[in-house]
């Protein structure tokens, strides 16, 4: 007999005067024709109580359960955390990277704290790819991004680390995609996308190179802090799941939580995936919008002018008497 239990977050509903009904894990309600096993009995057994021997009607129990399995509904192990395995590094401001560190800890993850040079270390490496697709680092600023900080960490994704990354500007914080792979959205991609989107972009850009009044904040409070963090996880959880899946041999983009590919929410609204999504907090009020964005592709350099030469100079001057 089967020792599977009921999935966490799904449970089973006796409502007055009618056999009992699945709750699923998403809200839905399944009526169960349990044929000829007892209710009672069904429900000791997914809810891990003794059930009693009942002769004839324990090859129809092993089936059914059996059917719950299948549907994902009965599980045989509690499912592993979904950073278990991964190793996530965090740097920055403390009143961000602690609740960072705090959750995905809570989701599995091994968490440590780093610095600047070892960001360095591991944008440096080139011999050791054990990495891919179980390491990240995260590196949030209550602040906006000082001029070439993440240059360097902008390499990370060419080693197989996942790089993901917060700032704030004023009352809002940006959460930038997650990258994982050459060709994702850099902190570079963003700041180049950013100014190409504002008629403003002199003025952005000497605002990000420090030629700004000292800040006034808002800085995160606890709930906001909260919130970032827990949106800055589930990027996490959705590139360890993608990794999870492209071990498996699924391929890419099948899942829910495919990295590069748009998914479809239960509304039907198009949800922006995580490598192509850009986020703006609004700490005044915890409103958060998001944003597509895509890598800018590279391009040739522009030609350089032609060299002028002193005769050249002699004839044009001639010339213009």
């Amino acid at each position: 007999m089967t020792r599977s239990r009921l999935a966490p977050g799904t449970g089973i509903v006796t409502a007055p005067g009618a056999g009992p009904v699945l709750r699923t894990s998403g809200g839905e309600f399944l009526r169960i024709d349990t044929g000829g096993v007892d209710a009672g009995t069904l429900v000791r057994r997914l809810v891990g109580e003794e059930a009693p021997q009942e002769g004839a009607h324990t090859v129809e129990l092993a089936r059914l359960i059996e059917a719950f399995e299948e549907g994902g509904h009965a599980v045989a192990a509690p499912p592993r955390a979904p950073l278990a395995g991964r190793t996530v590094h965090v740097l920055g401001d403390p009143v961000l990277t602690v609740p960072v560190a705090r959750c995905a800890g809570a989701e599995g993850a091994e968490v440590h704290e780093t610095t600047p040079d070892r960001v360095a270390e591991l944008a440096g490496a080139t011999s050791d790819r054990n990495a891919d697709g179980r390491v990240a680092v995260v590196w949030c600023l209550d602040s906006p991004v000082p001029e070439g900080l993440w240059d360097t960490a902008d390499r990370l994704p060419g080693q197989g680390i996942a790089w993901l990354r917060c700032h704030r500007e004023g009352a809002h914080v940006w959460t930038e995609p997650l990258a994982s792979a050459p060709g994702d959205v850099t902190a570079r991609h963003v700041r180049l996308r950013r100014l190409a989107a504002t008629a403003a972009h002199r003025e952005l850009a000497a605002y990000w190179a420090g030629h700004r009044t000292p800040d006034t904040g808002p800085h995160p409070t606890e709930a906001s802090a909260a919130l970032i963090a827990g949106l800055l996880t589930a990027d996490l959880i959705a590139w360890a799941e993608a990794e999870a899946e492209a071990e498996a041999g699924a391929p890419l983009g099948t899942g829910a939580s495919a990295g590069a590919g748009a998914s479809v929410g239960p509304s039907g609204s198009t949800r922006l995936p995580p490598r192509r999504r850009l986020r703006r907090i609004d700490l005044r009020d915890l409103r958060f919008t998001e944003h597509p964005v895509l890598p800018v592709p590279d391009v040739a350099p522009l030609p350089a002018p032609p060299r002028v030469t002193a005769r050249a100079e002699a004839v044009a001057a001639k010339a213009r008497r």
